[in-house]
């Protein structure tokens, strides 16, 4: 799995291009580790380009938001199809998250 990196300001938007399953969820959750540690916790996942989501996946997502939960902030997920919305909300996940629609959206978050 590839994951893209890209810097907004004071901001990393990690993006992922591919399931979050299996191994690659494990991936995911390492990057988001230390790009936390790099800019205080100001990290964004755009799902933009993941198109389901499995119980690991799910695992991973929850591991870096108790991370962030830690440190006062919780993770920031934009631009997620519906298969991985409806899978957050069938599993009463969504609430443990910051949703939006768009990375822009995610970002001005901060502010």
């Amino acid at each position: 799995m590839e994951i893209k990196e890209q810097k907004q300001g004071a901001v990393i938007v990690l993006r992922p291009d591919g399931p979050l399953a299996h191994d690659d969820a494990d991936a995911v959750k390492t990057r988001a580790f230390e790009a936390m540690k790099r800019n205080f916790g100001r990290v964004i996942l755009d799902g933009s380009d993941i198109p389901f989501v499995d119980s690991r996946g799910l695992e991973a997502l929850l591991d870096v938001n108790d991370e962030m939960a830690a440190g006062g902030r919780s993770l920031k997920l934009c631009g997620l199809n519906e298969t991985v919305r409806e899978v957050l909300d069938l599993t009463d996940l969504a609430p443990r998250f910051d949703l939006y629609e768009d990375t822009n959206t995610a970002v001005r978050s901060f502010l």
